[in-house]
């Protein structure tokens, strides 16, 4: 099996759901905004690439004031609530515990979501422990920028497996020339994460700990 240094967790899609408090905070941006309010079915796609992307393809704009408007408005309620609309992942809780009882790997969060909205989810969860450090994205910074800062700053190695539910994870890690591994059960599907050749595909939290077997 591979040895890794550290196990780096995307969030939405990987460790909780957003997809509550997602589409009611991008709805509540469309209609402050004058657009129509879209089902969940239309919104959830969307999860996973950075927000300003979401938001400039949803309102077909690249008015850069109109898309921060609506970042900044989706954060409005997204600070208030929807955070708290997360639901976690069965299998997760009991997979990061089982994690940090080993002194050989170290746990990290890189996620496109705001760092301090990231934390507070991680701690209603009761799993920040869990991790060193939470790596968060902002309006112009995408996930391969924060892997290459992180790599930079030597505040992880190359030896370090990006994990997530995404093609944007993936892709972030690939770029960096760094191993990844898809999850299923997020909003990825399985051609989506094999096409940017994952070490490993995981079907259930509990396999990443096939991992460190020796």
């Amino acid at each position: 099996m591979p040895n890794y240094d550290w196990l780096l967790f995307d969030l939405d899609g990987t460790l909780s759901d957003p997809a509550e408090g997602f589409v009611n905070s991008m709805n509540y941006a469309l209609v402050a905004h004058d657009f129509a309010p879209l089902d969940a079915n239309t919104l959830t796609p969307y999860i996973g690439p950075p927000l300003e992307t979401t938001i400039a393809s949803l309102a077909d704009s690249d008015d850069q004031g109109l898309v921060r408007s609506m970042v900044d408005k989706y954060r409005e309620r997204y600070a208030d609530i929807g955070y708290a609309e997360n639901r976690l992942y069965p299998g997760i809780s009991e997979t990061l515990a089982k994690l940090g009882q080993r002194d050989n790997i170290r746990l990290g969060v890189c996620t496109s979501k705001r760092a301090d909205f990231a934390k507070r989810i991680l701690e209603q969860f009761n799993l920040k422990h869990h991790f060193e450090f939470v790596s968060g994205g902002d309006v112009g910074i995408a996930k391969w920028q924060q892997l290459e800062g992180l790599l930079a700053d030597n505040a992880i190695s190359t030896r370090s497996l990006m994990i997530g539910d995404r093609h944007f994870d993936l892709s972030a890690a690939a770029k960096n020339q760094l191993p990844s591994a898809g999850v299923l059960w997020g909003y990825g599907s399985r051609a989506e994460l094999n096409e940017y050749n994952p070490v490993h595909l995981f079907a259930r939290p509990v396999e990443i700990l096939d991992i460190l077997a020796t």
